[in-house]
C-alpha cells in the first residue's frame, strides 16, 4: 500500500533524489501536468487505479507534503498507445512521442520492469490544487 497523507494517497513521482526534486518543481511550476504509471505497479502494491476527482498528497523524497493535486483524467492504454498529448502534458521535455517512449521505457527497465508494446499503462492526468505552505488554509 501507498503511504497516506491526511487521508489522500501519496503521489510521489519518479525515483527518491534528483528525480523526483525536478519532477516536484515541474508541478509546482505547472509545467507538468500528468504521469504514466505501470498496472503492475499498481498490482503489486494492492493499489486501485486513481479516479476523476480523488485528490493526492504529492511528496518529496521523505514522505512529507509537497502540494495537493485533483485528478483529472484516468485512462489505461498499451505502452504503444500512449497519445503525444498526453506524453508532452507530462512536461518532461520530451520533442516527440518516440522519445518519450525511448525515455519512459528505459526508466521502467532500470526500475526492473521492461515494457513492451503490449504492456498497459496508467496515464493519469491532474492539477495542482494548493501548494504545501497552503495546505489547509
Amino acid at each position: 500500500m501507498w503511504p497516506r497523507i491526511g487521508g489522500l494517497r501519496a503521489l510521489a513521482l519518479g525515483t527518491p533524489g534528483e528525480l523526483r526534486t525536478r519532477l516536484n518543481t515541474l508541478v509546482l511550476a505547472g509545467v507538468k501536468t500528468a504521469t504514466a504509471g505501470l498496472v503492475q505497479e499498481y498490482a503489486e502494491d494492492g493499489e486501485e487505479v486513481e479516479y476523476v476527482g480523488e485528490r493526492l498528497a504529492l511528496v518529496d523524497d521523505n514522505d512529507a507534503l509537497v502540494g495537493v493535486v485533483e485528478v483529472t483524467g484516468v485512462e489505461v492504454v498499451r505502452f504503444a498507445d500512449v497519445p503525444w498529448d498526453f506524453a508532452r502534458a507530462e512536461g518532461e521535455g520530451d520533442r516527440s512521442i518516440e522519445e518519450w517512449r525511448e525515455g519512459h521505457g528505459a526508466y521502467w527497465a532500470r526500475q526492473g520492469t521492461p515494457v513492451t508494446d503490449d504492456t498497459p499503462v496508467v496515464c493519469l492526468r491532474f492539477r495542482l490544487t494548493c501548494t504545501e505552505g497552503s495546505v489547509g488554509t
